[in-house]
């Protein structure tokens, strides 16, 4: 397994010493409130650590729950005029931020990602483009918002349906994409109308304050967006979801935390988004083209380092192919190098101390259930949360690398012969989240579609996510769709008007 040097901000080089250190100064690392980046109201601040050193970058205004409250008087008081606002000014703010992250501030946010949460530059490009699709795409929805206009059945009535938004909403978004889970939830929430109050991870917060710049920049009014870090989410969340002016929470994270927040809404009767866990399964049929299955499988698995709700987690590979397969897949992984996110390595840093510690524990315990290494899980000398991209092979089915979500670069490789036990198999699953197959079976693809409870299917892919469709999950997997013409309907809600018929006698 290549392993490149791990290395410090201070001798990373000078050019790329400098401009880290020219961004860490011009970074917001304040409470954005009423349209300014201010101290949170007790002064206090959190660290930030870069994953990939275990030293802190910089520290970030700790927000309390008075910072909280003054974030929902503001979201309250703007509600009704950013409703107001026109639909193609609402969308022509959403597309000047589009341009500006994807123009002036491009770098910056590639940087930042790679700093707080590890993944290599060229993959924190890849999620500006993506984070920045959402605004894109939102931008356009907004101006197609419709209601609707027909005749009761019985004809006495005139039905006019109108869609207005649902009110201020909470967004509380995971370290693993800092952006795109911001814009893929801010996006139609501006789009319909609606006001914001954005809790970021603590791990991954400067992101979060960097997309507040963008937007303020872009014309969002003041009061319209608040974005509050804070070392306890719970503190914040929870005056938050039981605040009576709130309406929407939308939370993608665990499956655990998502449970937990949907009886504390319940209380309220809030509307709920909620995009939770996920353990995917990549299927390899019997006629698959085992070298394209195989590069899917490395970018499916190692994108992000694995630390992504619908990566590949175990990989279920048909007994006529399952060596030749296993062979492949295996020197594929060896050749990845591990290393700083900025020193051109394949994969980089897991996001922290307890993910490197969890997701150690979760090997090890695969191989006490008799789970064969076949390349990696070392961990490299030096600092940093790092583990080496990972093949495990004659694991048992009941071993917890196998029933859990791993999220991170650890592969376990499994035999099967039989579709329908492996579709019973992978049904008994109470998450279903996404999930790969690779075949040339036009019906089998078709057969899997209905028969999987998954929610999103990758066919000879190795990636689904896309602005322009729909993303979420069945069962444990959470509820609603983000992006997509269906991303915009969770944000809002629908009255129906009726009155008497043109032309119709009334009923007495």
């Amino acid at each position: 397994m290549a392993t490149k040097p791990n290395k410090t901000l201070e001798n990373t080089g000078v050019s790329m010493s400098k401009k880290i250190a020219e961004l860490l100064s011009r970074i917001p690392t304040d409470l954005y409130l009423d349209g300014e980046f201010r101290p949170s109201s007790s002064g206090k601040r959190f660290d930030v650590l870069n994953p990939a050193t275990g030293e802190v970058l910089t520290t970030v205004a700790n927000a309390t729950p008075e910072d909280a409250a003054h974030a929902m008087d503001l979201a309250a008081a703007a509600q009704d005029k950013w409703a107001a606002t026109a639909p193609r000014e609402r969308a022509n703010i959403l597309r000047r931020a589009f341009e500006l992250a994807t123009g002036k501030y491009r770098d910056d946010l590639a940087m930042v990602m790679t700093l707080e949460m590890g993944k290599p530059l060229d993959q924190a490009y890849g999620e500006v483009t993506y984070g920045a699709s959402f605004l894109e795409w939102f931008a356009d929805e907004a101006v197609r918002i419709r209601g609707d206009y027909f005749r009761v059945p019985e004809g006495h009535l005139q039905a006019i349906v109108v869609r207005r938004p649902v009110g201020p909403c909470l967004l509380i978004t995971p370290w693993n994409f800092p952006l795109a889970m911001a814009t893929r939830k801010a996006g139609p929430a501006f789009a319909a109308g609606n006001v914001a109050i954005l809790k970021p991870s603590s791990e991954t917060p400067l992101t979060a304050l960097m997309f507040a710049k963008i937007m303020d920049e872009a014309g969002l009014p003041a009061g319209v967006l608040s974005v509050i870090p804070s070392s306890s989410s719970r503190a914040i969340t929870g005056p938050l979801i039981q605040d009576p002016r709130m309406r929407k929470v939308s939370f993608t994270g665990s499956t655990q935390v998502g449970k937990a927040l949907l009886k504390e809404a319940a209380d309220n009767v809030l509307r709920t988004s909620m995009e939770l866990g996920g353990n995917a399964p990549f299927i390899v049929f019997e006629d698959a083209d085992v070298d394209y299955a195989v590069e899917c499988a490395v970018l499916t698995k190692l994108r992000n380092m694995g630390e992504a709700c619908n990566a590949a987690d175990h990989f279920f590979v048909h007994e006529s192919l399952y060596e030749e397969f296993t062979e492949k897949f295996t020197e594929a992984m060896s050749k990845k190098t591990v290393g700083d996110g900025f020193d051109g390595a394949d994969v980089g840093p897991v996001v922290s101390r307890k993910q490197l510690v969890d997701l150690s524990a979760m090997l090890d315990q695969a191989i006490a259930d008799g789970a064969v290494v076949r390349v990696g899980g070392k961990r490299p000398e030096g600092g940093g949360f790092f583990i080496e991209p990972t093949v495990i092979t004659d694991v048992p089915l009941d071993s917890a690398i196998v029933t859990e979500e791993i999220f991170g670069p650890l592969a376990p490789v499994m035999k099967f012969s039989d579709e329908k036990e492996l579709i019973k198999s992978i049904n008994k699953d109470s998450v279903g989240l996404s999930g790969y197959f690779h075949t040339k079976d036009m019906d089998r693809v078709m057969r899997l579609a209905e028969q999987l409870e998954i929610g999103m299917l990758g066919v000879n892919s190795a990636t689904i996510s896309n602005a322009a469709a729909p993303f979420g999950g069945m069962k444990h997997s959470g509820m609603g769709r983000e992006g997509g013409k269906e991303g915009i309907e969770d944000y809002l809600q629908t009255v129906y008007v009726g009155m008497p018929a043109p032309n119709f006698e009334p009923y007495l």
